[in-house]
């Protein structure tokens, strides 16, 4: 029985973790959107950072219309589950996502 739990807990720590990763592609994703519109970099850093509060976010220099304008994301993934949080380094998941600028 102690390694049903054990197994349970380690698949509910992966989960935690993928779904940071997905919530860094979204954040991303929302930032990139905001960058393709707005000259303001900080818009494109609230954004994502309504997204995922914690997250780290580089928005690279604004180029012409039409030309892609680039976003990364990080955030480092408290793995902090009891028993096997341990187990787990905390990871830091990263994204990237380009956006044609728009205005």
């Amino acid at each position: 029985m102690p390694l049903i739990v054990l197994a349970a807990l380690i698949v509910l720590q992966v989960a935690f973790v993928v779904r940071d990763q997905v919530a860094v592609v979204h954040a991303a994703r929302e930032a990139a959107r905001a960058a393709s519109v707005d000259p303001d970099s900080g818009r494109a850093v609230r954004a994502a950072r309504r997204t995922l509060r914690a997250a780290e976010v580089d928005v690279g220099d604004r180029p012409a219309v039409g030309e892609p304008i680039t976003v990364e994301v990080s955030y480092r993934s408290v793995t902090d589950l009891p028993l096997v949080g341990r187990l787990f380094p905390d990871p830091t998941l990263h994204s990237r996502v380009s956006m044609r600028v728009e205005k």
